[in-house]
C-alpha cells in the first residue's frame, strides 16, 4: 500500500530508496561535507534527480562515540533544510531525529515522516510522534550511539531484535499511534557485532512476519568495511550496492542510501527480475 508522508505519498510497491543527507560535522559517512547550507541543498537536489524517492535529514550524529548536540543546535541544522527543499521538490522529507521538539518543529516545516534510531523511547517522543500524525520508522539499538558499540551482545539477535520491535510498536498503539503509520528497521550497526549483522541480514524475513514495510540502513557501514578486507569508508561502494540488493530480495521495502544512483539502478534490476520482466 502507498504510504501517506504528509502531502506527499510514497509508493512502496517497488523497492524504495531513501537517500542521506547529514547535515553534521561528524557522521561517519560523510566528515561534515554537507554542514554548508548551499552543500547540503545541492546533494539533495541530486539524490533526487538520480532517483531518491525519499531525503532523510539528520542533525546530529549517531556514530559510535559521537557527541551528543542541543536541541537547538539540531533544529538550526535541519529546520531551514527542510522548509526550503518541501517547496523545491515533490520527494517527501524525512527527519533523523530523537529529539519530540525536534520531530514536532520538522513536521511543522513540512517532513511527512520520522526516522528515530530510539523508536520513540525519548521522554516525550510517543507524545510528539502521535501529535504529528505521520509515519515513524522505528529502530532497534543496543544502548545509545556513545557506548553501543563496546560490547553487544545477544543469545539470539533475530529473536530479540524482533521481540523488541513488537515491544515498540504495541507501545505506539497504546500511546495512539496507528499500525498503518509504523515502520521498522533491525538497526544494523547499531550495538551489533559483525556476525549478528549478518545474521540479521540471512534472517531479514522473519521481520515479515510483523505486517509492516521494513526499512534498512547497510550503506558504507564497519560490517562492509570489515567483510572487504578494512577498506576505508569511501571505497564501500559496491559493498554497499550488494548490501542493498541482498536486503530487498530479503524482504526490505526501503533501502537507506548515501550513493543513491547506484542504489536506485542495481534495485530496478532486482525489481524487473523479481517481477518477471527480464
Amino acid at each position: 500500500m502507498p504510504l501517506k508522508l504528509a502531502q506527499r505519498v510514497l509508493d512502496l510497491s517497488q523497492p524504495t530508496v531513501m537517500g542521506v543527507l547529514n547535515r553534521t560535522p561528524d557522521s561517519f559517512s560523510d566528515g561534515g561535507a554537507f554542514v554548508d547550507f548551499a552543500a547540503a541543498l545541492s546533494h539533495a537536489e541530486q539524490m533526487v534527480r538520480e532517483g531518491a524517492a525519499i531525503i532523510d535529514i539528520g542533525g546530529e550524529s549517531t556514530r559510535p562515540s559521537a557527541e551528543a548536540v542541543s536541541e537547538q543546535q539540531e533544529l538550526e541544522r535541519v529546520i531551514p533544510l527542510i522548509e526550503r527543499l518541501v517547496n523545491e521538490t515533490d520527494v517527501p522529507i524525512s527527519i533523523d531525529t530523537s529529539k519530540p521538539e525536534v520531530m514536532r518543529a520538522a513536521v511543522a516545516a513540512g517532513a511527512g515522516m520520522i526516522n528515530d534510531v530510539y523508536a520513540l523511547r525519548q521522554t516525550g517522543a510517543l507524545d510528539a510522534a502521535r501529535d504529528c500524525s505521520v509515519p515513524v520508522v522505528l529502530m532497534h539499538m543496543q544502548g545509545e550511539p556513545r557506548t553501543m558499540q563496546q560490547h553487544p551482545h545477544y543469545k539470539d539477535v533475530v529473536v530479540e531484535v524482533k521481540q523488541f520491535l513488537v515491544e515498540r510498536i504495541l507501545a505506539c498503539e497504546a500511546a495512539g499511534i496507528p499500525r498503518e503509520r509504523l515502520l521498522i528497521d533491525p538497526g544494523f550497526g547499531f550495538g551489533k557485532t559483525l556476525e549478528h549483522n549478518l545474521e540479521l541480514l540471512r534472517h531479514l524475513r522473519e521481520f515479515a512476519t510483523l505486517g509492516l514495510p521494513l526499512l534498512v540502513g547497510l550503506s558504507r557501514k564497519s560490517l562492509i568495511g570489515t567483510l572487504l578486507g578494512g577498506v576505508p569508508v569511501g571505497e564501500r561502494l559496491q559493498g554497499s550496492v550488494a548490501a542493498a540488493v541482498v536486503a530487498v530480495m530479503n524482504g526490505a521495502s526501503i533501502v537507506r542510501a548515501h550513493d543513491v544512483k547506484p542504489t536506485v539502478e542495481a534495485l530496478k534490476i532486482v525489481a524487473a527480475a523479481r517481477n518477471g520482466e527480464c
